[in-house]
């Protein structure tokens, strides 16, 4: 059963920012129906409004910024409070990685260095996702240590994901919060969220309230993690939940194939239901609901 969120620890970064006028707040990690989330674009854009104390968020779908860009274009047309950053988690041999503030997927399974330095050539961020878990979808110390003695900075990170309140988060964290103190490095909090109710779980701090405030935050270390953990056996329900979309989403591109009509599983936005995914923003923004390939809204 689900803990209220005023009744949870929150845990606090040691050195988080102050003196620099007001602070605003970001969850950079959210996932969505595109990838292995299980709610789509409009529930998560709920959860925000409802939270109420979030300035930026992030949509950081696995090897795709479709529903990043869909998202960004609708918080944009609907003058919703809040920004949305595209971006992605990219799946590389040492680890995840997200991608923030990109405009293009980054292709998986590269170096982490190579994948960092694709990020920065796009202008974006790179942050280190969930690290120091024995797993092999999270960087081990060795690599973090070479890369932050690499020579050339474009294949920096540009911050660590020191709070997640996933069950691999919350067993390496006290280890994170020490690597990421010892060597002075910019350190970001997210939920990781894979269902519109976990969002704001984890959160940033930073001086300001909009999303270019955010960026010259972790590019000048001025960032500050927060966030309560999940309960142990709390997250089952999503894994349930993931486990019927994708039998769902199956069918569902079954049956495009079978009708040719150009549909299939749908990926949480306008647009979404169609093969290939696409989302117009001239016609698609504001919409609610996704679109077939006929036009008609389900």
């Amino acid at each position: 059963m689900r803990q209220p969120n005023h009744l949870r620890a929150t845990h606090h970064s040691p050195d988080a920012p102050g003196g620099r006028g007001p602070l605003g707040r970001a969850d950079l990690h959210i996932h969505t129906l595109a990838s292995d989330g299980v709610d789509g674009i409009d529930a998560i854009f709920e959860r925000v409004s409802s939270v109420g104390d979030l300035d930026v968020i992030g949509i950081a779908d696995h090897e795709r910024v479709d529903g990043a860009l869909a998202g960004q274009a609708l918080a944009r047309s609907r003058g919703l409070p809040f920004e949305v950053i595209v971006g992605e988690e990219v799946s590389t041999r040492e680890g995840h990685l997200l991608a923030l503030f990109v405009s293009e997927r980054l292709k998986p399974w590269k170096s982490m260095r190579t994948s960092i330095g694709e990020v920065h050539e796009q202008g974006g961020l790179a942050v280190v996702a969930h690290p120091l878990f024995p797993y092999p979808l999270c960087a081990q110390a060795w690599t973090l240590n070479r890369l932050l003695a690499a020579d050339d900075p474009m294949v920096r990170p540009d911050a660590i994901e020191a709070f997640n309140p996933t069950t691999f988060g919350k067993l390496v964290h006290r280890r994170v919060v020490e690597y990421v103190r010892a060597r002075g490095l910019t350190a970001v909090g997210n939920s990781d969220a894979h269902e519109a109710g976990s969002v704001g779980l984890g959160w940033t701090t930073f001086p300001g309230r909009t999303a270019d405030d955010l960026r010259t935050a972790i590019l000048e270390g001025w960032t500050g993690w927060h966030g309560s953990f999940h309960g142990t056996i709390e997250q089952l329900p999503t894994f349930g939940r993931q486990l019927r979309k994708y039998s769902t989403g199956i069918r569902d591109g079954v049956a495009g194939k079978v009708r040719r009509d150009g549909s299939g599983r749908d990926l949480g936005y306008p647009g979404g239901r169609r093969r290939p995914p696409r989302f117009d923003p001239e016609t698609d923004a504001g919409r609610s609901g996704t679109r077939t390939a006929e036009g008609a809204t389900e």
